[in-house]
């Protein structure tokens, strides 16, 4: 009985031992969660808030003294090391060379005895001649032709390589002496990478030359590296300052067929980074290396439906494309916005992080799902927006260009309605309209209103209300006679402001 109590008894302290360990566990389970979810909000809002990146001058004028001292100092050694031959390291011998070296110096001492050989003949012939003896009178000339193209393959092997005075970088000179304006735009984007470290500037531009000249980059925009990847990432427009854009669309690389020819074998993942390097050479192509112009570009990455980071291929292929791009494109994009953003890529970011400089960095901005058409307004005009992020640029648009000119902007308060009123006082004309709300969530309607009181009005559209997915607006209406186009928006928010941009013209293609 008293073993039976006991043995109870030990089983009840071994069941509250195993409930506290395993609510101790359960605790620190949650900590830890708790611990790495915020680790990633802390993430999450230092990155919404890095975009802390201005695009610096490249006026003299504009730059700080050491700035200057540095930019001269590079061009100093530039101008050396093209001068010297010293740009580009030595090709490395294959396997054997320390037997072609042997072979060389042999090579060299047998000109060397060739020539000494020709040295002695022409004295003895000296000799003779003063002598007046008849030895070997008739010379073969044959020997002699052959003795003399030895002696001038001796002398070309003596020669220096001829100096490439007009090697260039992105189709700008890097002779400083030849004074082109486009050398200082390009050294500074070198300097700037590098802290205007001198030293190491000229060390990165010698790895990217080299870099070229091995992987044949100056070449790469005569490739045909076909159109399965096309959709993926190409230039579209440009933003408020010019700046060519890049959109990058990782959503289409969760197509699994598509997935594995990118990345699915080394090969492949190899193809993916030259098509990666074409499409940045295309975007260089639009630049102007000017002083006062447009030197680089805005980057849009779309993350909606992207494959997983967690993928080893993804991971990979994004870490050699990162350094890649960073080591042998410097200061060439202005701004990288990444759009539609899961809370999962904080986690990739911090993962990413240390191999970022702390410039890349500051130019990333990063916008979640129901920020994306807000977050691109504040860099690119509603007009050069694409549509599905809420702008008004269509593929292949033939009704509006940029001759069209912008679009315009109205304002509505919360509660409240506005109208906009196109006239049509031609009869038998077709009239065209876009319009997009900032945010959405209003009531909308269309109507043509006569000129003359007694004819009626006309519902070109139906009042209804439009969310966030309905996107924008394009219509058009033929009139039969004198009147207006009204459109009527009523923002339904009681507290938030609504922001629309509208454009309209006379439809050319219905004449």
């Amino acid at each position: 009985m008293t073993v039976e109590v006991k043995a109870e008894a030990t089983q009840v302290a071994e069941v509250v031992v195993s409930q506290q360990e395993d609510a101790l566990k359960a605790v620190k389970e949650t900590d830890k969660v708790e611990g790495e979810n915020k680790v990633l909000e802390a993430e999450a809002k230092v990155v919404e808030k890095s975009s802390s990146y201005r695009e610096e001058s490249n006026f003299l004028s504009d730059l700080k003294e050491h700035e200057k001292k540095a930019l001269n100092e590079l061009k100093s050694k530039l101008e050396e090391a093209i001068l010297g031959n010293n740009l580009f390291k030595e090709e490395e011998k294959p396997k054997g060379g320390e037997k072609e070296k042997d072979q060389e110096a042999k090579e060299g001492e047998a000109c060397e005895k060739d020539g000494e050989k020709k040295s002695d003949g022409d004295e003895e012939g000296r000799e003779n001649q003063e002598g007046g003896e008849a030895k070997k009178p008739n010379v073969d000339s044959e020997e002699k032709t052959i003795e003399v193209d030895k002696n001038q393959e001796c002398e070309e092997e003596k020669k220096i390589v001829e100096i490439d005075r007009d090697i260039s970088l992105w189709g700008v000179p890097l002779l400083p002496s030849k004074g082109v304006e486009g050398t200082d735009v390009v050294l500074l984007k070198f300097l700037r990478a590098r802290e205007f470290k001198v030293s190491e500037a000229l060390e990165m531009l010698k790895k990217t030359l080299q870099w070229r000249k091995d992987n044949k980059i100056d070449s790469i925009l005569h490739e045909d590296l076909g159109t399965d990847l096309a959709p993926a990432a190409y230039m579209s427009g440009v933003d408020r300052e010019g700046h060519p854009i890049c959109y990058n669309i990782f959503g289409v690389l969760d197509n699994e067929e598509l997935y594995q020819k990118t990345f699915g074998t080394e090969g492949k993942r190899e193809q993916f980074l030259r098509w990666r390097f074409q499409l940045m050479e295309k975007g260089i192509q639009k630049l102007d290396f000017k002083r006062d112009g447009v030197n680089s570009l805005l980057q849009i990455n779309d993350l909606k439906n992207s494959p997983a980071p967690s993928k080893k291929e993804v991971r990979v292929s994004i870490k050699q494309a990162v350094g890649l791009l960073q080591d042998n494109y410097p200061e060439f994009v202005a701004r990288n916005i990444f759009i539609n953003v899961p809370f999962l890529y904080y986690a990739f970011h911090a993962l990413l992080s240390p191999f970022l400089t702390q410039r890349t960095k500051s130019k990333f901005v990063v916008a979640r799902p129901a920020k994306v058409t807000e977050t691109l307004l504040k860099y690119i005009p509603i007009e050069e927006i694409p549509i599905q992020y809420g702008g008004l640029k269509r593929e292949n648009d033939f009704e509006f260009s940029g001759e069209d000119g912008g679009a315009s902007e109205l304002l509505i308060k919360a509660g409240s309605t506005e109208v906009i009123e196109i006239p049509t006082p031609e009869v038998g004309t077709t009239f065209i309209w876009d319009l997009a709300v900032l945010g959405w969530e209003v009531k909308y309607k269309e109507e043509f209103v006569p000129t003359d009181e007694g004819s009626y009005t006309i519902i070109v559209q139906k009042g209804k209300k439009i969310g966030t997915n309905d996107g924008p607006i394009r219509n058009t209406f033929k009139t039969n006679e004198p009147g207006k186009i009204v459109l009527t928006i009523e923002n339904t928010s009681t507290k938030k402001k609504k922001k629309v941009f509208y454009r309209h013209k006379i439809n050319k293609s219905c004449f």
